[in-house]
């Protein structure tokens, strides 16, 4: 890279020392932790298999950045905390991006610019003279919930699946745009499925529809899939009451799918709870402390707009002096899963997935500011290979350790942002990391747990 003349820079002295600064430290980075990414990577085998989700229409003699080479930067971009396109008009020059993204003139030469970048995005399948790259959404689709099955040695007995929407604030004249009462704001309404930590969809949607509008369609695909590899396990489909429709719990009873779906309240069912509800009040007169209740009872609609009652679990509670009843639709059996324990330790356990959503944002799934929905659907799918590569280095290199259950920034800022110097030579790809980086034995211990 070009040396520029070197000039001292004098900042106030250090007691009798003076401080002298210059541009004179060789190449630097700030990102030396994404090794550990690489490492994660080649035991998954994700951006290799993700890159053939894609089809590349470009005149093979023409090509200077690979397509495998663009999708592992932009990725790698995204989980080392590089959220916007312009951001590679500098990182390009990064030699250890460019060891990253498996450019073979690392340091020679920089990597895909933004303009380069953002034709990979926009592209359509169509003719185009410019925009030649294309993007599979189901293989994208099957290829996220294989990296859910591959993290199994054995098929589990059963798996709780959760359901779940979020706003992707609109902030321009996007394809789709849409003023949302909620949230107050011009936004997209994706749904995302998750099992445990692993996302296993993530699909863009308008948000002038209802919050549970195409989730059968996602769920149908999801569980046939997991269900063709692990045909004997038991699912759960769990989600609040933006998912508690007829269509999907019907679909659920007819394919042997479980489900515990918030119901909201309405007077028929704060009648059929207000016995619960008093004497929760009682308990609290009495204790001056929170109080709850549960009860349970079948629920039929007076619409008829369920085609059979159903079992619903009531929470009467009592707090600050003031009523707050929720209520839980659900498929599973008292016998085995009693009201109490039902509402407590299954269904408010969904709030991990929504953990799980603020991570997709900490990976800039919300830099939804492209002009159509496809494009935007493909950035979506760049933070969710993003936050795979991420949970994997989680699941397999941070086990039994402090940051077992870190989340990805925290990921990010304390085992990824290494200052380091880089230099290549013929055989040889150095990085001399700081000396003063404070967490070397976990880095270590990564590093074997990764390799082994």
């Amino acid at each position: 890279m070009t040396e520029c003349t070197q000039v001292s820079l004098g900042f106030e002295a250090h007691f009798s020392r003076q401080v002298d600064a210059r541009f004179d430290g060789g190449t630097i980075t700030s990102d030396a932790g994404g090794l550990l990414l690489r490492e994660t990577d080649r035991r998954l085998k994700l951006l290799g298999r993700f890159s053939q989700c894609f089809l590349d229409g470009r005149d093979p003699e023409r090509i200077e950045h690979p397509l495998p080479e663009m999708i592992a930067q932009r990725v790698y971009g995204l989980a080392l905390g590089y959220e916007d396109l312009n951001d590679h008009e500098q990182l390009r020059k990064d030699p250890l991006l460019g060891v990253l993204a498996g450019q073979r003139e690392a340091g020679e030469k920089p990597l895909a610019g933004k303009s380069t970048l953002n034709r990979l995005e926009l592209g359509t399948g169509e003719t185009n003279r410019y925009k030649k790259i294309t993007y599979w959404r189901d293989a994208i689709d099957d290829l996220l919930v294989k990296l859910f099955l591959e993290a199994y040695a054995q098929p589990p007995e059963q798996i709780v699946v959760d359901i779940d929407t979020t706003d992707l604030a609109l902030h321009g004249n996007q394809e789709g745009r849409f003023f949302h009462g909620y949230y107050d704001h011009y936004c997209y309404l994706p749904l995302y499925l998750f099992c445990q930590e692993h996302v296993l969809c993530c699909r863009i949607r308008r948000s002038n529809i209802d919050a549970a509008a195409g989730s059968l369609r996602e769920v149908r695909r999801v569980i046939e899939q997991i269900r063709q590899a692990w045909p004997e396990v038991r699912i759960i489909l769990r989600g609040d009451s933006g998912f508690s429709r007829d269509e999907l719990m019907s679909w659920c009873e007819e394919q042997g799918v479980d489900y515990a779906f918030g119901l909201a309240r309405n007077s028929r069912l704060e009648a059929s709870a207000a016995e619960a509800m008093a004497l929760a009040q009682r308990q609290f007169d009495q204790t001056q402390k929170p109080a709850r209740v549960f009860r349970e009872f079948q629920h039929e609609t007076l619409s008829g707009s369920w085609p059979r009652p159903r079992r619903v679990v009531a929470k009467a509670e009592y707090i600050d002096g003031k009523q707050n009843p929720r209520f839980v639709v659900t498929s599973l059996r008292a016998e085995e899963w009693p009201a109490q324990k039902l509402y407590e330790e299954l269904y408010c356990a969904r709030g991990e997935m929504e953990n799980r959503i603020k991570e997709q944002l900490m990976l800039f799934a919300e830099r939804v500011s492209t002009a159509t929905m496809r494009a935007n659907q493909l950035r979506l799918y760049f933070s969710a290979l993003a936050y795979a590569l991420v949970s994997g280095l989680r699941r397999l290199g941070l086990k039994a350790t402090e940051f077992a259950t870190a989340q990805a920034e925290t990921i990010r800022t304390r085992l990824l942002k290494i200052g380091a110097r880089v230099r290549i030579t013929v055989r040889r790809v150095w990085i001399a990391m700081s000396s003063s980086y404070p967490w070397q034995e976990l880095f270590a211990q990564v590093w074997r747990q990764l390799r082994c």
